[in-house]
């Protein structure tokens, strides 16, 4: 059993995807107990695709062991993962969402200069492309590629950057040697900023070995005052996890030290929605809020979009974006319920996850477990309902908006169909192509 749960992990796709399907038959023999399924949702889960422990069908299965009843991947910059992940959902019979997010300039708009929700570089804003119809994969791929593409050229240049800075410490970071082998990036993944940082990780823990004298050495080597949450953590040489605790620690303050701005990889923000409408998919803008003490620590106490959030909202809606898309746990109470509030006044769809790319990470997000976030459960369903709908008659098509102009009642019908059809059976359900707005099912 142990040894079929790490093939999930395994270089090869087709590996992978045959232990899942292996493993599987041990539940459904009643080998194995199945886990208990709750309403929990989570549409934000990375994968190895841009940084993650977990390949596509360890994730899916991971969020359907842990009680999710739905699952979605969001990887930055690709889409490389979203087949098999679609393909590992139907072997284990969880409802999955797919998606990717993007960084794009804001330059040409009110907020030109302004740090948004980008801690790396003011004027440039992470996206979220929720709801892909899973035909057209392809299409955005192709969108995806040339952008990933530029993106690497910086990347070299950031890891040279470090390499340089790093070597007062006696330490080396080689690009093709270190880093690239971490990504999937012949296969469709992206390299990200946590790819550079990690052979960094490893490379103190190699040279000192977990605990106490790493934090030492942070404040010695680079000025890094660790503290809080990510002390206790590093001062701890038994952390089974302690490799992503300390790249949180280093994301969180040397990425200043090598990052270079993006440019060639940023499209304009209307190139973003212009795809998301093309192809029939949701773009969302993806709120931070101001943040004080970081979830993950990954992030320096720093004041983001929430100064301006009322005209930024207005922008947005103006803009052609359909959702926000935010994380209950990682804002306070009064921010999430300010939002919420913003987004039913002007009719913004709302979509939540919790941003998993560490081990440590817990998939259930507690706060949906509470009355006020109920309806994001149903956003979950209704983005399911809305990818498997027939091309053309998505949640904010023509047709959908005439026949259900109310926001929570699209919501509500996307969400009854996208439940009817995932019970029909795991392998059937989400292949079906779905007869939206034909009065089979109604809010």
């Amino acid at each position: 059993m142990t040894n079929l749960v790490e093939r999930l992990n395994a270089d090869a796709k087709s590996k992978r995807l045959s232990s899942l399907r292996e493993l599987m038959s041990f539940y459904k023999s009643g080998k194995l107990e199945a886990p208990q399924s709750n309403d929990n949702v989570n549409n934000h889960i990375h994968t190895t695709y841009s940084f993650s422990p977990y390949s596509p069908t360890m994730a899916a299965y991971l969020a359907w062991t842990h009680g999710l009843a739905t699952a979605g991947i969001m990887d930055h910059d690709s889409v490389g993962g979203l087949q098999e992940f679609i393909e590992a959902g139907q072997i284990i019979g969880i409802a999955v969402t797919v998606g990717f997010e993007q960084r794009v300039s804001f330059k040409n708009t009110p907020f030109n200069g302004k740090r948004i929700n980008n801690p790396d570089q003011k004027s440039a804003a992470y996206l979220a492309m929720h709801g892909i119809p899973h035909d057209k994969i392809e299409v955005a791929e192709a969108y995806l590629k040339p952008y990933r593409e530029a993106r690497n050229v910086r990347n070299r240049q950031m890891a040279k950057k470090l390499d340089n800075f790093v070597r007062k410490a006696g330490l080396e970071i080689d690009f093709d040697r270190d880093i690239l082998p971490l990504s999937q990036y012949n296969d469709g993944g992206s390299v990200t900023e946590r790819h550079i940082l990690y052979p960094l990780a490893i490379k103190i823990m190699d040279k000192l070995g977990p605990g106490p004298g790493v934090v030492s050495f942070l404040k010695d080597k680079f000025d890094i005052a660790v503290s809080g949450n990510s002390l206790e953590k590093l001062n701890d040489s038994g952390n089974p996890w302690y490799q992503y605790y300390l790249l949180g620690v280093l994301k969180g303050h040397m990425v200043k030290d090598f990052y270079i701005d993006a440019d060639e990889e940023l499209p304009e923000y209307g190139e973003f929605i212009k795809l998301a409408e093309s192809i029939g998919a949701i773009p969302a803008y993806a709120y931070l809020g101001d943040v004080g003490d970081s979830v993950t620590g990954d992030k320096v106490a720093e004041r983001y979009e929430d100064a301006y959030l009322d005209e930024l909202i207005i922008f947005l809606k103006d803009a052609g974006f359909k959702a926000i898309t935010y994380m209950p746990t990682r804002n306070t109470h009064e921010q999430v319920r300010r939002l919420a509030s913003l987004c039913e006044e002007h009719g913004i769809f709302e979509i939540c996850g919790e941003d998993i790319n560490s081990p440590f990470q817990p998939f259930i997000c507690k706060a949906l477990e509470r009355d006020e976030f109920k309806h994001l459960i149903d956003a979950a369903w209704a983005l399911i309902g809305h990818e498997n709908a027939a091309t053309g008659s998505g949640m904010f098509s023509e047709e959908a908006i005439r026949k259900y102009p109310s926001l929570k009642e699209r919501v509500q019908y996307f969400a009854n169909v996208a439940r009817n059809c995932n019970h029909m059976g795991s392998e059937a359900a989400p292949t079906r192509k779905l007869s939206c707005l034909d009065g089979e099912v109604g809010p």
